[in-house]
């Protein structure tokens, strides 16, 4: 299918990487899920990133990743743009991820390349290719070679962009620069999604088409403003809002674990959704204090703006 064919603008904007949402011994609540796809639908949101690292995909089995997928799909298909990230660590695994998203009516799917493994770019390409040829849907490259140890180049990037699947890249990369690069080197109509969070309006301004984001979890409406001062050219009060949102974020990364954090703030909301699954460490209660204080803080900044849909 050609990538013309796909409307562009359902897969711009904000995109929260949503947490995973176990219960009280660990396992996957639908419950859970659902209450908290809701909560982000009431939040101006544009879509959701399901399955990604924030959603601790590769730490769940595939019929659990299958599961909250479907969850989702039931609760807000129709409210929001869902992409899935179906990477594993075996291509099988991956493929068998994307199909099981196209049955369920997924808006695109995206992955990494598979990690643990030094992969050369013939097997991230074959990787890649194998999801791609799975299914119809649009895919979306996952680039984060931070934690996959893979620099995708601009030579193999350009040789699975020109496909009309390959709809977009989510660029989660430290480089605005690279971002501008993918943008520029796709030579056709393209989506870039900005990854660090602590660089949306960088991103932004340097081509990206909007952001996929964790921390985005916990203050969406934060990101939902900046968004619009973005579009609406109000430059220096949106890089104040990024500064504002970056000291929220430095403190989030003072904790155990970013997830463990996010998802405790969550708890305060009365928007339960367990502790992460190990490795990743929970916070404990002698992080409560603060976290309380930091769940105020954002609570403040967000009813310091207007809340409005993207």
């Amino acid at each position: 299918m050609s990538v013309k064919e796909w409307d562009k603008e359902k897969y711009k904007g904000v995109f929260v990487a949503m947490y995973s949402a176990y219960d009280d011994t660990g396992e996957v609540s639908e419950e859970r899920v659902r209450k908290l796809a809701r909560y982000y639908v009431s939040t101006g949101v544009n879509g959701l990133y399901v399955g990604g690292s924030s959603g601790e995909g590769i730490l769940q089995t595939a019929e659990e990743r299958k599961l909250v997928l479907e969850t989702v799909m039931d609760e807000v298909a129709k409210e929001l743009t869902v992409i899935v990230h179906v990477g594993a660590n075996s291509t099988k695994e991956s493929a068998e991820l994307a199909v099981h998203a196209e049955s369920v009516g997924a808006d695109a799917i995206s992955s990494v390349p598979a990690i643990y493994y030094r992969l050369s770019e013939a097997a991230v390409e074959r990787h890649w290719q194998e999801m791609i040829d799975s299914t119809s849907l649009p895919f979306i490259i996952y680039n984060i070679p931070q934690t996959t140890g893979f620099h995708l180049s601009q030579s193999l990037f350009k040789k699975m962009a020109v496909q009309d699947k390959v709809i977009g890249i989510k660029m989660s990369g430290e480089s605005v620069f690279e971002l501008q690069q993918f943008k520029v080197n796709a030579e056709k109509p393209f989506l870039v999604y900005n990854g660090p969070d602590e660089q949306y309006l960088g991103g932004r301004i340097m081509g990206a088409d909007g952001g996929i984001g964790g921390t985005y979890g916990v203050m969406p409406e934060l990101f939902c403003r900046l968004e619009r001062l973005y579009r609406e050219g109000e430059i220096n009060e949106a890089q104040q809002l990024q500064c504002k949102i970056n000291a929220i974020i430095s403190k989030l990364l003072s904790f155990p674990s970013l997830y463990g954090a996010c998802k405790a703030i969550l708890s305060l909301r009365g928007i339960e959704t367990g502790i992460p699954r190990l490795p990743l460490l929970p916070v404990g209660e002698e992080d409560m204090g603060s976290l309380e204080a930091l769940n105020e803080e954002i609570g403040k900044l967000t009813a310091s703006y207007t809340r409005y849909q993207v």
